[in-house]
């Protein structure tokens, strides 16, 4: 695969993860204000899409052998830290600020690249994050009902945290076929990530007190009779095996700094959707950020990286091409 035909697949898979997460909310919240506890959703979605990939982690099972370390931090962090940490947040501080304190990850990601990895990023690249960050002040009115809860904003920042976990281990696949290895297969990686953060969840959320009766019932979506059974597989199918699997994927052929600023479109995507599915009508501030996102990210995406300085660093070419060229063919999702 050329470095031009993997860039614009990357970036169409970014969209569409970012698309896919962004419909979480949405389908979710109808199922909360059924009577389900947030804790309580997020376990089903991970538990559900977990389920849906044993036959995968099977097929995959010499990860476990070969890559443990790499498995459990995805588990840890990229499944039950980010979503732990958000809804952990979200019960101390207002949901906007949250958000935003949560996409401060594409900014983390730059550091993490600049001063731990010691790789270059472009100044494109930062000014991205810049516009993208400031969209998504106006996107989530992190102005509205500000709490300077310090406990709740660090469990936000956790998230945050969380959040460069998942883009920096979603990276490790390039990162060793540029060291000459063979990257493990991201799917599989996806797979064991969400057994393990299915395992953490079942201790953190306790499922075995929820009301089970809520998902035999039908659920209001903006006055429309929705069963919560369908909300739940557009959770667990679209919102968490797609989302992560593209999302991994799109991680590989671009960078973690590109595709973290892409993500940041995730915001944008959920008001919009909230708007369409579920009545939540859109203010002049929150589309004005809308664009600054959509700019920021276009700007992000299109900027050429540096050339790559280390082992670990991923670009347009070279050891970029070679991580594409080791990419499985055939996954229509990732």
């Amino acid at each position: 695969m050329h470095a031009s035909q993997g860039r614009s697949a990357g970036l169409g898979l970014a969209l569409a993860s970012a698309f896919a997460f962004g419909g979480s909310g949405v389908a979710a919240k109808p199922l909360i204000e059924a009577g389900l506890d947030p804790l309580h959703v997020v376990w089903l979605r991970v538990a559900g899409a977990a389920l849906v990939m044993l036959p995968v982690a099977w097929r995959h099972r010499d990860l476990v052998r070969s890559r443990p370390v790499l498995l459990l931090g995805f588990g840890l962090l990229a499944v039950a830290g980010v979503q732990a940490c958000y809804f952990a947040a979200i019960s101390r501080i207002p949901v906007g600020v949250a958000l935003l304190v949560e996409y401060l990850a594409p900014a983390l990601v730059l550091c993490w690249v600049r001063f731990v990895q010691r790789r270059p990023v472009t100044r494109a690249a930062a000014v991205g994050v810049v516009l993208a960050v400031g969209g998504l002040a106006c996107v989530v009115e992190a102005w509205s009902g500000l709490s300077f809860d310090a406990f709740g904003l660090l469990l936000a920042l956790g998230a945050a945290c969380c959040q460069v976990g998942y883009f920096v281990l979603s990276d490790q696949g390039s990162a060793d076929a540029a060291g000459g290895s063979e990257p493990p297969h991201p799917v599989g990686v996806i797979a064991y990530g969400l057994l393990v953060g299915a395992a953490v969840l079942t201790v953190v959320a306790r499922p075995w007190g929820m009301d089970w009766s809520v998902l035999g019932r039908d659920t209001a979506m903006n006055g429309t009779h929705v069963p919560a059974w369908l909300l739940l597989a557009w959770i667990v199918l679209l919102a968490t095996v797609i989302a992560y699997v593209t999302g991994v994927i799109s991680v590989r052929l671009l960078s973690p700094a590109v595709a973290g600023v892409v993500a940041c479109l995730e915001a944008v995507i959920a008001t919009v959707l909230a708007w369409v599915l579920l009545g939540e009508h859109l203010a002049a501030p929150q589309l004005i950020g809308g664009a600054l996102v959509l700019t920021g990210a276009f700007i992000a995406q299109s900027s050429t990286p540096k050339a790559p300085s280390g082992p670990l660093a991923s670009g347009p070419g070279g050891e970029r091409a070679a991580a594409e060229e080791q990419l499985p063919t055939g996954r229509a999702a990732s």
